[in-house]
């Protein structure tokens, strides 16, 4: 088994150097710091419990870390309680009752971020992890020294605890709607962040699902954060081509609520003259005007699954003397159904919502 040592020598530092990656310090130069996480990587380090006994002990803690998706907060991002929220306050409600509490860590991709998780791994007793932010080979290290559940995690992390939705269902049903029931023939899919494993899971499925309608095409896609503003803009890149698709599918409601709007406030009438759909059911989608047909996912349900399965894996983990996160629990990757919510904004009326 590799040591502290060992790192150190293959990777040119001191055992101090060492020491400060594996607790998230800032004091080492990010050259550095790849330097030894590549070689802690490659030898599949674990940290030793006489080591680290002391930090394994049950803290009550459980973190959630998410990536901080768009710039600017416009409208329904400053007022309605949106994915994360849905989820957050879903993983509360789990907690309520216990003596654990939630530590939240949201930021932007990279090394500073990075490094934050690091550190918050060594405070609290599990991590819940909304998307992949952490590289495939960080996120297996980490695995090994605290209990882990990913949320909307990308479908190839074998081994690790995980709770997605089925996002192709969804994307083809709502494609299979806009095609089916009102002889749309040219459609364009607004994507979100590329390095999103459910924007990039939608993208794949709307391919799909407009090349099997048969007699229909797909416009290049246009990109966007997640974000309402980053609706706007693609609904402006979409009027600058000219002669526009007869529906538009987006990655979620905010994008799908920013498009729509933008598209009004051009003359443009949804979906007298294109439809839109979206992707989430969050609030705000039934009160838009007209109100945004959507992919509905089990908000709530991806916040309770994840929280109970991680609380289940903490109870089985074998904490101090050893550091190394031993359980008698297999890893479980759960997918939860999805279901079109038809309104009015793809050019249905309004069905009821029973």
């Amino acid at each position: 088994m590799a040591t502290v040592y060992d790192i150190a020598r293959q990777a040119g530092v001191s055992t101090a150097t060492v020491s400060r990656v594996l607790h998230g310090s800032s004091l080492v130069r990010p050259e550095t710091r790849q330097r030894v996480v590549d070689v802690i990587e490659r030898l599949g380090f674990v940290p030793n419990g006489s080591a680290q006994g002391l930090s394994m002990r049950r803290k009550d803690i459980i973190g959630l870390v998410a990536l901080e998706r768009g710039a600017d907060e416009i409208d329904i991002e400053r007022s309605s309680q949106l994915y994360v929220d849905e989820i957050v306050h879903a993983v509360e409600g789990v907690l309520r009752g216990t003596e654990i509490s939630l530590l939240l860590s949201f930021g932007p991709r990279g090394e500073s971020f990075q490094r934050r998780i690091q550190t918050l791994s060594g405070k609290v007793d599990g991590l819940l992890m909304a998307e992949d932010v952490l590289p495939a080979g960080q996120l297996a290290a980490l695995a090994k020294r605290v209990p882990l559940v990913l949320i909307a995690g990308a479908a190839d992390a074998a081994g690790l605890d995980a709770v997605t939705v089925d996002n192709a269902a969804g994307v083809r049903a709502a494609v299979a709607h806009l095609t089916g029931v009102h002889g749309y023939r040219r459609l364009c899919f607004v994507g979100g962040p590329a390095d999103s494993p459910d924007a990039n899971q939608r993208l794949a499925a709307f391919g799909e699902a407009v090349r099997a309608a048969g007699g229909c095409g797909a416009e290049p896609a246009v990109h966007g954060d997640f974000s309402e503003a980053s609706g706007s803009a693609a609904a402006r890149a979409l009027l600058a081509r000219g002669a526009g698709p007869d529906a538009v599918v987006c990655a979620n409601d905010q994008m799908a609520i920013g498009l729509m709007r933008e598209f009004q406030r051009s003359g443009v009438d949804v979906p007298g003259r294109v439809a839109v759909t979206g992707f989430d059911d969050i609030y705000p989608a039934r009160l838009t005007d007209p109100p945004l047909t959507t992919v509905s996912q089990p908000l709530r349900e991806l916040g309770i699954r994840a929280a109970r399965r991680l609380l289940d894996r903490i109870g089985a983990a074998t904490l101090p003397p050893v550091a190394e996160v031993v359980s008698t629990l297999p890893p479980v990757a759960e997918v939860l159904p999805t279901h079109l919510v038809v309104r009015d904004s793809c050019g249905c009326r309004a069905a009821r919502e029973g």
